[in-house]
């Protein structure tokens, strides 16, 4: 028999937490041996979400190959510690553009092209392609957008031919709805999910389970009332109440007895207590947990950066903080601040942490700030981390404020800068449109032996993923090593600079890949885990300036 399929699907609003129900879902078949991978469907007409604005739509994350891809996928990189391509992430502009495709090839021999079939095809087309191609014996879709949506119709629609087609007990439908407690009134409301699941009920789709969001665990009245509105047996009504970690869903869902409903109803009841991995997966969870980090010793960090307003902006990067400080013994303190804020105030701003992170970004918008945080993580000796735009910018504060170099720049933000130090490199294009031209995915790294970024990797040889389209000027490197900065990683036969630091300090590291996307649970990215360290060892205040080397990693 083929492969199953989990579909989730959505009402009531955006922001409800499918992504965390579908990758909890897929944890738990994976803890129960199965071989399980997601998909993430978005709605949208942008072809993939490398344009979109990420405090409006949160962090891009990127893939393996290059993907530009919805958070989601992050998501269930960080749950099933596997990487997801690319094609796990389906837009409606990559569906149309197929069919438009095969339109114009003639692949339709003549047919007045439709939405059903044409497009429904494409996409259940894309779907088994996934399964079958990866040898899966479950597939979770998560399918975005809400249901009522006029974007999401030919998806669930799909959706709803794929259960004809495979037969009930290869699909199974799990929505995600939203039962609102309301204290004036004192009791969990249950009009929203009814109504979700009418809607959901009237395009032809009947959810097996339904997962209900609710700020404290549902009654069992509740449960009761919305099995007898929404034609789902009470014990398939599951409470996703609010957890100190979305981690802890797992475990919620598995105690309401997902899990085996699912496998039976698949045919699979003899696998439904073979999951020998949960107890791995429970140290995982339990490090991460609120309270298990609140006799740790502080590393309070200041991450500066230019979408703050939205904590999803830099979600992985918050993720691999927190990674890291389970795996260094230390309570990770975050605050966000707004690097527009920060220019000319940076040491007033920054005094108290013992960390400063500076995450990607693009465009002239707050540079300034961020140059000032780096140059004042260098003059005082703050442990500092650069992540892509905070590698470059890292580059211009050294030349400007330790080289002497006042007209040093960025081109992006400076085309004509006197000492253009980060720059497009020869036969990179500088014209054409923004989608789609920048480097990405992953590369291999050649680390320089002996020197502090060998000693935090334990290896001369790592593998990086990449968001970017600027790159240090080379012609200036000689210049910077001997004003103290060493360029330590390179790419691309030696050509590209990936990584930077100045022994000097106690820890100051700037690396142009996005190590954020490489860090699991249970499993940090190694330059994290030694800024963590580095920051914690600091403590609240600024250590001076000294020899001390980066830290190594036990």
């Amino acid at each position: 028999m083929g492969a199953r399929y989990v579909f989730v699907t959505g009402g009531v609003m955006s922001g409800l937490g499918k992504g965390v129900v579908a990758s909890s879902v897929a944890k738990l078949l994976q803890l129960s041996n199965q071989k399980v991978s997601c998909v993430k469907i978005d709605p949208y007409l942008n072809y993939d979400a490398g344009t979109m604005n990420p405090v409006a739509h949160g962090e891009v994350f990127v893939t393996e190959d290059g993907g530009e891809c919805d958070m989601d996928i992050g998501n269930y990189e960080r749950f099933l510690n596997q990487d997801m391509p690319r094609s796990h992430n389906i837009t409606t502009a990559q569906v149309y553009s197929s069919v438009i495709e095969a339109e114009r090839g003639g692949g339709y021999l003549g047919a007045c092209v439709q939405i059903i079939p044409h497009v429904t095809d494409e996409i259940k087309s894309r779907l088994r392609g996934i399964a079958g191609g990866e040898g899966l014996d479950t597939l979770v879709v998560e399918c975005g957008g809400t249901v009522g949506d006029i974007e999401s119709l030919p998806f669930l629609e799909a959706l709803r031919q794929m259960r004809a087609e495979e037969g009930p007990r290869s699909v199974a439908f799990v929505h995600v709805t939203l039962a609102p407690s309301l204290e004036v009134v004192g009791e969990q409301k249950t009009k929203p999910t009814q109504h979700s699941v009418q809607e959901l009920r009237r395009i032809g789709i009947q959810p097996d389970y339904l997962a209900v969001r609710c700020t404290a665990p549902l009654e069992e009245k509740t449960k009761e009332k919305i099995a007898l509105f929404s034609n789902v047996a009470r014990q398939d009504v599951l409470s996703c109440h609010d957890a100190p970690t979305i981690f802890q869903v797992p475990q919620i869902l598995y105690d309401q007895g997902i899990v085996g409903s699912l496998l039976t109803k698949f045919g699979k009841v003899g696998l439904v207590d073979s999951a020998a991995g949960w107890d791995g997966w429970n140290r995982i969870v339990g490090s991460l947990a609120p309270g298990a980090g609140e006799r740790r010793p502080p590393a309070r960090i200041a991450m500066v950066g230019k979408y703050v307003s939205l904590a999803d902006s830099y979600v992985s990067v918050n993720h691999a903080l927190e990674h890291a400080g389970a795996a260094a013994g230390a309570r990770v303190e975050i605050d966000w601040l707004d690097s527009e804020a920060l220019e000319g105030r940076a040491a007033e701003a920054l005094s108290g942490y013992g960390g400063v992170l500076v995450p990607g970004g693009f465009g002239t918008r707050g540079a300034g700030g961020i140059i000032s945080a780096a140059a004042h993580a260098l003059a005082s000796g703050i442990p500092y981390l650069g992540i892509c735009f905070g590698f470059q910018l890292a580059a211009v504060a050294f030349a400007r404020h330790e080289l002497g170099m006042g007209g040093a720049g960025s081109t992006e933000m400076e085309p004509d800068a006197a000492d253009p130090v980060v720059c497009l490199l020869p036969g990179q294009a500088a014209g054409g449109g923004t989608g789609g031209t920048l480097r990405l995915g992953a590369c291999d790294i050649e680390l320089e032996g002996g020197s502090g970024a060998a000693r935090v990797y334990g290896s001369t040889s790592i593998r990086r993923r990449h968001r970017h389209r600027y790159e240090f000027n080379n012609s200036y490197a000689r210049r910077f090593a001997e004003g103290g900065m060493r360029f330590t990683g390179r790419s691309g036969g030696g050509r590209l600079m990936e990584v930077l630091e100045v022994p000097s300090r106690r820890f100051f590291m700037g690396v142009q890949y996005h190590p954020e996307f490489s860090s699991r649970p249970g499993f940090p990215e190694k330059a994290f885990e030694a800024f963590v360290r580095a920051a914690a060892a600091a403590g609240g205040g600024a250590p001076a300036p000294g020899a001390q080397p980066i830290p190594e990693i036990s």
